[in-house]
């Protein structure tokens, strides 16, 4: 991931003391410094104390925002004191900005009301926020009202604002590939390219065929195809997968990596059964799980709107993704279910991954052709899981997102697996079921799903679903 960069405005008011802005500045360049975040600020010189508080001054900040916007992923807005409320909105306006907004206002001392040191920034943030919502912008808050930069609860705030804005800005640009056409049986996957399309989401298609073709036409000592080979090989367990299968995979791994290339393609999604394992004989479990863990989110099923599940998570918990099927009950436990799928989770979340075949799909495929299927169960942990689906009738996008565990319950089964505990799993079954939502979800292995609806809710404005328990 790149380092994140900020761009800065210190709101100020002419009456309030100036050294509170001079001591706002030095906690704000030591915190981006602790956090690793680039920043974009006036310098003091370029008008008063580098803050913000005439449209002159405005326009200064809009122009140095204009010049780094390819840098800005989201705006922090300062407030040491009440500010000034235009001046923060014209700024964001005349620099043409559409990135995340954060808010924070300093707490007063109530030992320190006096002329010196007295703040009102609680009672201007307000005003902010009012200018913000007149000039139409969206904008985060932070969880108190008023909150100092060198304080837990605020490095709390800015980590979740960033993961915020890795979400916002990129679904709001990201390139996805369509490698086949859905299975014929999988309605459940059906989604709209138009209404994703106008939320900035770019599906490219390529008939399997094409990529079939091209593999198949690849020789086997070609430089590209042992590179690959090596990397399969180094990436998993496979002792007892013939050869010839192991070939295919790197072959099938060289063209897709360079169709995305190409095309510029981030995340992925494959028709992965039945025309690959009848017409070239593997399964492509083990190459999604390789651009799973290398951050280029892959999902089975020509699942696009899964996928955009899986990269919506990848982006809030800067880690991999995998796409699992609401699978199986545990037992008689409400609260507990088995994530499962055949075999393409990341190897972040089964360290011990090997590659197998695809029991389910060889009983009618043949097992010979279905190796390339990855087995193991995953790590107990946190895990954040998510969904988005398109509605096509109202024309609309919507998901939903909430936090369980892994456990360490046994369970003896094939495939990549994990028995998941979630409050309130009843409860959330029945909103899938009643609201028509996919039995694909994606994972990832962190608690992130604040940022998932802040992200889409308030920024996205896609209808979403947290389920609390």
């Amino acid at each position: 991931m790149n380092k994140m960069c900020l761009g800065v405005i210190f709101g100020n008011r002419d009456f309030f003391p100036d050294h509170l802005i001079s001591e706002a500045r030095k906690d704000i360049i030591s915190l981006f410094q602790e956090m690793n975040i680039d920043s974009v600020m006036l310098e003091e010189h370029e008008t008063k104390l580098g803050s913000v508080e005439t449209y002159h001054h405005s326009k200064i900040c809009a122009d140095l925002f204009k010049k780094n916007r390819d840098r800005i992923n989201g705006v922090l807005v300062v407030l040491p004191n009440f500010g000034d409320e235009k001046g923060v909105a014209d700024t964001i306006k005349l620099s043409g900005l559409n990135v995340p907004i954060l808010v924070q206002a300093y707490p007063d001392d109530l030992e320190k009301l006096n002329v010196e040191r007295r703040r009102d920034a609680f009672c201007g943030k307000i005003s902010v926020c009012n200018n913000l919502t007149q000039y139409g912008y969206d904008f985060s808050l932070t969880e108190l009202h008023t909150i100092h930069p060198n304080s837990v609860s605020f490095k709390k705030d800015l980590e979740k604002f960033l993961g915020v804005c890795r979400v916002v800005n990129g679904l709001r640009s990201v390139r996805l590939g369509a490698i086949g056409a859905r299975p014929s049986s999988f309605n459940t996957v059906r989604y709209s390219e138009k209404i994703l399309q106008n939320a900035g989401i770019t599906v490219v298609t390529v008939d399997l065929s094409e990529i079939i073709g091209d593999s198949s036409r690849l020789k086997d000592d070609a430089v590209k195809v042992k590179a690959k080979l090596e990397e399969i090989q180094s990436y998993a367990k496979h002792g007892g997968v013939p050869s010839n299968a192991m070939l295919r995979m790197a072959k099938l791994g060289v063209v897709i990596s360079d169709w995305m290339e190409v095309n510029d393609i981030q995340a992925t999604a494959l028709q992965c059964w039945t025309s690959l394992q009848k017409n070239y004989g593997i399964n492509a479990c083990t190459l999604m799980s390789m651009m799973s863990n290398q951050l280029l989110p892959s999902a089975c099923e020509v699942d696009i709107t899964g996928v955009v599940s899986m990269y919506a998570l990848q982006l809030a918990s800067n880690s991999p993704s995998a796409l699992v099927d609401w699978n199986n009950n545990y037992a008689d436990d409400p609260d507990r279910c088995v994530f499962f799928h055949c075999g393409n989770w990341a190897k972040s979340f089964i360290p011990d991954i090997e590659i197998k075949t695809a029991p389910i799909l060889g009983s009618t495929l043949g097992e010979e052709n279905t190796y390339g299927a990855m087995a193991g169960g995953a790590t107990a942990g946190p895990i954040t899981y998510a969904r988005v689906s398109t509605d096509d009738v109202y024309g609309t996008i919507s998901a939903y997102t909430g936090e369980g565990e892994i456990t360490s319950d046994p369970l003896d089964t094939f495939g990549n697996r994990a028995v998941v505990h979630t409050p309130g799993l009843q409860k959330l079954l029945a909103y899938i079921c009643r609201n028509g939502f996919e039995h694909h979800v994606a994972m990832t292995d962190k608690h992130v799903s604040s940022i998932i609806t802040e992200s889409m809710e308030n920024y996205l404005k896609w209808e979403v679903y947290k389920h609390e328990g």
